[in-house]
This record gives structure tokens, sequence and C-alpha cells, in this order.
């Protein structure tokens, strides 16, 4: 769950994390121009921009209440066990529908793992954890074997589904930026640091400078959905009700070259 702050008086607008990716796979699906060069292959690493989430679809339909906040807990305070879970379960989803997608999908959650190591003092959550990476990386080179993928194919890959993630997760939050995305693949082998910031904003819309600009058109447009929460419950059935009540808002972003 991500929460989009919605106005002064402490409503925001919950997106699941499944409506952020769908908006990563528009990102994906536009990418690419003179200097960047589009994925491939397109369909398979497109899905796997849509489903990189996927794992969090029934949680995010429920979420546990924040115990501080009142709020939903966002993606980045689920425990450690349940946030395990889910990434283990996330590529198994995938595999219904594209290997190599679901590989990519795998790959993104490790991705994550090693670029943010959890710090736990827990040994049983640490064991957890190496559970999980040992597990998926015997999944990921079953499936680069069975699709025929080299190493640096799936490195350039899982670098544009990272940084689709992060462009996303950044519109998504209202980020005023300058943010920064670094290691975005550009060409077969170059990379570059995208900066993104925000230049004009509205009620569930917002406008954001990309620089360098890596999309075919001149201007791009993108969308998410969330429910709208007047702010915090006191409880978690409070929670519940708010969100089964809560108006579904689209939000709008527009993104241009520097």
């Amino acid at each position: 769950m991500i929460l989009r702050p919605d106005g002064d008086g402490g409503a925001v607008v919950a997106i699941g994390q499944a409506s952020h990716a769908w908006l990563a796979g528009q990102l994906a699906r536009a990418w690419g121009n003179e200097r960047f060069t589009p994925p491939a292959p397109r369909e398979e690493v497109c899905l796997a921009a849509v489903q990189h989430d996927i794992g969090w679809i029934d949680w995010d339909l429920r979420p546990e209440r924040h115990r501080d906040t009142g709020l939903p807990q966002q993606f980045f305070a689920v425990d450690r066990p349940t946030h395990v879970a889910l990434w283990t379960a996330a590529p198994q989803r995938v595999l219904s529908q594209s290997r190599y997608a679901a590989l990519l999908v795998s790959l993104h959650g490790t991705g994550l793992y090693e670029r943010f190591p959890p710090r736990t003092d827990d040994p049983d959550v640490a064991r957890l954890v190496t559970g999980y990476l040992d597990g998926q990386r015997a999944l990921q080179a079953q499936l680069a074997d069975e699709v025929g993928a080299s190493s640096a194919e799936l490195t350039r890959n899982q670098a544009l589904l990272a940084a689709w993630d992060d462009l996303s997760l950044a519109v998504c939050r209202d980020d005023p930026g300058p943010h920064t995305v670094p290691g975005v693949p550009v060409g077969a082998r170059d990379r570059a640091a995208l900066t993104l910031t925000r230049t004009g904003t509205a009620p569930g819309a917002a406008t954001y400078m990309v620089d360098p600009w890596p999309f075919a058109a001149p201007r791009l447009a993108v969308r998410a959905e969330g429910r709208r929460l007047e702010g915090p419950a006191p409880d978690q059935a409070a929670l519940r009700a708010a969100l089964n009540r809560a108006p579904v808002l689209t939000v709008e972003i527009s993104l241009h070259a520097a």
C-alpha cells in the first residue's frame, strides 16, 4: 500500500501495490527513443512491469492498520515474515502467464533484498530471508535456462524494472523531487541517472519533468487508482469499514521533458 497525501486535512489516497505496478507498466510500454533502447523482449518485460507487485494483491485488499498512524501499513512497514511470504508467492502467480515475466518478478524481489539488506537480530527471521533468497536464486537459474536468457540481458531488464518501479513509487507518493533514479539502462551497456522533479500539482494530479527524457513521445500521461481515506481509523475493524466505503479516485500524472 502507498499513501498519497490528499489535501491539508490528513486525508490520503491509498494506492494498492498492483495499481502502482500498473503505472509502472504504462511507463514500460512508453519507454524508448533515439537514446534509450526499448525493452526486449518487449511483451514479457512489460508484463513483468505490470505484474511485479502481484504478490501484494490480497494483502492490499485487507491491509493491516499501522498502530501509530491509524492508516494502512505502507509497503515498507510490513513485518519481515509477511514481506518474505508475499515475495515468495509473487513469481509463482506470474508463472501461469509467462516464465520470462515470472523470472523478472523473482529477480526484482531478490534485487530489493540485495539493495536494501534487512537488519534483524532475530535468527529465525534471518534464516527466513536466507531461505527466500536461496529458493529464488534456484528458481531464477531454472527459468533463465528454460527461456534462454543471458545474464547480461537479465541484468539490463532487472535494472529497467527497478527504474520503472522507482519512478512509479515517486509519482504515486507525490514526491516533489528532485528525485534521482540511478543506474538506468540507456543502451546495451551504458547507464544514466534520471531526475524527476514536480513542476505542477492539482487535486489528484501532478506534472513532473524527467531529465534525461527516456520515452518515445514528447509528453506522457499515466494514471493509477486508489481509495480516499479521510484520516486515521481507531482500530482494524474501523479501517476495514472505511476502506470498504471509500470512494475510488484516479490519480493523473503528466510527464514532460526538460
